[in-house]
């Protein structure tokens, strides 16, 4: 029989906080008491029976500044309940991966009644967070107290609440006893080791270890890359042709490392259980809004839009808005050519130091120029899908990463491509590709980490200041965490760092032959990145609420679709080389019939591979196997149970009938 809320008790007393949600200074007290209701409220009467308080007694906010802020949390038995509905999956007594149910909890590896770490604290910020952000208007035509705050059947209450400044924000505590011991053995002590990755896992989520175990496997996968490029560099810079040893490795490379990737990763999601989450019927995102219906799917009661609604948003707003986009960043690319003949020309005149160094000028600032660009679009994307209406967090995900990726790319390499192809200018290619490279590399790690940091530490300073002068004889220990994470900054999630990656990833495969030193620069940046993530993460933004992911998703197909292109961008410059040139002196049809032929051969080389290493290893693919054996038989048995009933229940209502 399945267990439900509303037949046991998950009212506590008093309870952790896990959860603050800060509302605006001048909300009604109608509006609180409603909020509060709807929160502690049961799940049969539209809440979301968690359990909720101000941050200050009554007692405090006289002494303290009072600044509505509210702390959520949840009893043991709520939280077990939250994890059955989203489907955490956890490992059992006999060592394989199930979903977590409550009816057979104590077939779990590490449960116990008086045990309350079975569930991690950012799994059951996790659960708490997917509780608020399904709590959804009924009858309710506006919020209480705010008639301008209209709400209609469906309406996510928390998406409503933020929108109309009623709710500033919302974030997860950070647990500052397993935050000291995540950062002694992450980033503190600056050593060549590998990250804790299960404990990183642990206190931030699978999306965010997923991350960082990506960035290190890539930054010691490019070290061979990087080996190899140094000696070509200093040795054979002009020698294209020796440089075809080296494209065909990064090529085989390229591929090589991707796969392996997904090998890795699927052992990782496994042992996690992110890699059997049912996420095939997700819950409607936050966002998405429509009329109330019912899913045909599903049977659930949640908002309806239609289909045809959101694919003409998309073509007849959304692809003509990109276009342009790219039109305007082809048209800024444009200009910098014409400085960089500018700087040229004045160089030649002239010929002194001072217009040597003036030749480097044009590429830093289209450096910069690239970089606010990029962030000025990204904005605009964001705005784009949100308005697109997606149902799923995925999908929005998955139109806001192409929309990006697509004015990204073009921003980033546009102009590489036209140096390569249309001016042939190698050397203008090789000073542009490492201008471009090392400015993005150094503003990163500035406006990523650095500066944050700095700010963050200023901040620190005046609120412990500011509690010092406080003379008030009360534990101010939770007050002051609360203050102080409620002014960091919020991380945005995983985009801009696997976007860092992904260009990251076009330098050093794009352009090989031409700039083989790309791999060093970016084993260089990627050590110190490791660091400045892991401290970003840890001491300069809020901590993010934890979200389960098996993979890293459609960047997985970013990767993959780059290393296909620089296939062809490879065999293109090798075939434009003087030195390959020399060899068909008068027939260039026949250069390009073999160059096709050679990346054919490399593609054909590629997809062999990729269909060659399995995506998960032979251990995985029995274990998944044998758990979707078991799940038959029980509904084999599950079925036969059931027809074994009908049958016994037939004579009798036969001899009622005869009866009659």
């Amino acid at each position: 029989m399945k267990v439900t809320l509303s037949a046991l008790n998950t009212s506590e007393s008093s309870f952790t906080p896990l959860v603050v949600i800060e509302l605006a200074q001048d909300v009604k007290e109608e509006t609180k008491e409603w909020l509060k209701n709807r929160i502690i409220a049961k799940k049969k009467d539209g809440g979301a029976q968690l359990l909720f308080r101000p941050l200050l007694n009554k007692y405090e906010q006289e002494t303290l500044e009072n600044q509505n802020l509210y702390l959520v949390g949840a009893s043991k038995i709520r939280m077990l309940l939250g994890a059955e509905a989203v489907g955490l999956v956890k490992e059992c007594n006999d060592n394989t991966m199930r979903a977590f149910t409550y009816r057979t909890r104590q077939n779990f590896k590490g449960f116990d009644d008086n045990n309350d770490d079975f569930l991690t604290m950012a799994e059951c910020q996790f659960i708490i967070k997917h509780e608020l952000e399904n709590l959804r208007a009924k009858d309710e035509k506006m919020i209480p107290g705010y008639p301008q705050a209209k709400l209609y059947p469906g309406k996510s209450l928390l998406r409503r609440l933020l929108t109309s400044g009623i709710v500033i924000q919302v974030f997860p505590l950070h647990d500052n006893e397993a935050l000291k011991k995540l950062e002694d053995t992450w980033y503190t002590r600056f050593a060549l080791k590998y990250q804790p990755i299960d404990s990183i896992r642990g206190y931030f989520g699978e999306t965010i270890a997923l991350y960082f175990g990506f960035l290190e496997y890539f930054t010691f996968a490019l070290i061979p890359m990087a080996v190899i490029g140094l000696p070509y560099y200093l040795f054979v810079w002009e020698d294209y042709d020796k440089y075809v040893i080296f494209a065909s490795f990064n090529l085989i490379w390229s591929t090589v490392i991707l796969e392996v990737w997904k090998r890795g990763c699927a052992d990782m999601t496994y042992r996690w259980g992110t890699l059997l989450m049912k996420r095939k019927f997700e819950e409607p995102r936050p966002g998405f809004h429509g009329v109330l219906g019912i899913n045909p799917i599903t049977g659930k009661e949640e908002p309806l839009y239609p289909s045809y609604k959101r694919q003409l948003r998309i073509y007849l707003v959304s692809l003509p808005f990109v276009c342009l986009c790219l039109y305007f960043s082809l048209y800024v690319m444009m200009i910098y050519f014409d400085l960089e003949v500018w700087a040229l020309g004045l160089h030649e005149n002239s010929g002194s130091e001072w217009t040597s160094v003036l030749l480097y000028v044009p590429s830093i600032i289209y450096a910069i120029v690239i970089e606010i660009m990029n962030r000025l679009y990204r904005y605009a994307a964001e705005f784009l899908t949100s308005w697109e209406n997606h149902r799923l967090e995925s999908a929005y995900q998955n139109h806001l990463i192409l929309k990006v990726l697509v004015f990204n790319f073009l921003n980033c390499f546009a102009s590489l491509f036209y140096i390569a192809f249309v001016l042939k200018d190698m050397k203008l290619l090789r000073q542009s590709l490492a201008t471009l490279l090392i400015t993005s590399q150094i503003l990163n790690q500035i406006v990523e980490s650095l500066l944050p940091y700095w700010l963050q530490r200023k901040h620190g300073v005046r609120v412990k200041r500011k509690m010092q002068a406080l003379k008030a004889d009360i534990d101010a220990t939770l007050y002051e965490q609360v203050i102080l994470e409620k002014e960091m900054g919020t991380y945005l999630g995983t985009f801009d760092d696997y976007l860092e990656l992904f260009l990251q990833f076009g330098y050093v495969s794009l352009f090989s032959c031409v700039y083989p030193l790309a791999a060093a620069f970016a084993v260089l940046n990627n050590f110190t990145e490791v660091n400045s993530d892991a401290l970003k993460m840890c001491r300069v933004f809020k901590r993010p609420f934890s979200e389960p992911s098996a993979n890293i998703g459609v960047w997985q197909l970013a990767f993959e679709t780059m290393s296909v292109i620089s296939v062809v961008t490879n065999c293109a410059l090798i075939g434009m080389s003087p030195q390959v040139n020399a060899i068909f002196p008068e027939s260039k049809a026949d250069l390009i019939l073999i160059v096709v032929a050679v990346e054919h051969a490399l593609l054909a080389l590629k997809f062999i591979l990729a269909f060659a290493i399995p995506d998960k290893p032979r251990h995985i693919q029995i274990k998944l196997a044998r758990l979707e054996f078991e799940s038959l038989e029980a509904l084999k048995q599950q079925q036969m149970k059931l027809v074994t009933e009908n049958l016994k229940e037939e004579p009798k209502e036969s001899g009622k009938e005869k009866a009659t």
